[in-house]
């Protein structure tokens, strides 16, 4: 119980102190996780409400994919980007293969068809209550893309926290294409996991700490949004 203790008082030591190391993995994180998440909202926010606003040939196929994507082992995701930036890859010329850009766009696959589902089904369900009144006023695809888009906003933000807090804990892909190289591709999930197979625990569970902060942090903030979107609702 000691050894513990001491392991935490040092760990929040390094937190108060702001330790360069953690300071360092730290930005790194948030940079590619803030990336990545915006990235996947310019995608997935607009396919997400043409799925779901509209009616088309294959609307059913379109579920299901993103359904199914919404699960993709972030192992295979990994996996499948090395492929494509490694030196005999199609993309291996830029020379992206364990670089923070690598990790954006792993983060980036995974992020994007969780976004894209879950506002297919916030535009969908709006999309019902307002469709009579776009049909009588006549208003055109991009015009009811955007004022669904509009209305659901306080959703569509929640939609938005929901993949910054997938982004922010995944491991295995980022892993796979960043490399864990320290200074570089270092974030904090797999500096844990290797901080922790080197014994140096009081780093470990300093940025576990901060992770579980920044999950508490989105969490409070997922509950404000819904605050805010009940109260605009009844204004």
């Amino acid at each position: 119980m000691n050894g513990f203790s001491g392991v935490l008082g040092q760990a929040f030591g390094l937190i108060l102190a702001w330790d360069a190391d953690l300071v360092a993995i730290i930005g790194l994180s948030l940079r590619v996780t803030l990336s990545a998440v915006v990235i996947a909202c310019l995608v997935g926010l607009p396919l997400g409400a043409v799925v779901g606003a509209f009616r088309f040939p294959g609307r059913v196929l379109a579920d299901l994919l993103l359904n199914a994507l919404m699960g993709l082992p972030p192992v295979v995701v990994g996996l499948l980007v090395y492929l494509m930036l490694s030196a005999s890859g199609p993309l291996g010329p830029l020379a992206l293969l364990y670089t923070p850009t690598a990790m954006i766009v792993a983060q980036t696959i995974l992020v994007t068809p969780i976004i894209a589902a879950l506002t297919r089904q916030a535009i969908r369900d709006l999309d019902r209550e307002y469709d009579e009144q776009f049909q009588s006023l006549g208003v055109g695809p991009v015009a009811r893309v955007a004022a669904l888009l509009w209305d659901a906003r306080f959703s569509l933000l929640t939609v938005a926290l929901a993949g910054f807090g997938r982004a922010v804990a995944e491991v295995g892909a980022v892993l796979i294409v960043g490399g864990n190289i320290n200074h570089v591709t270092r974030m904090m999930t797999t500096a844990i996991a290797l901080e922790t197979s080197k014994g140096n625990l009081q780093l470990a569970l300093a940025l576990g700490v901060v992770l579980l902060a920044l999950a508490l942090v989105v969490n409070a903030a997922v509950m404000a949004v819904r605050g805010l979107a009940v109260r605009a609702a009844h204004a």
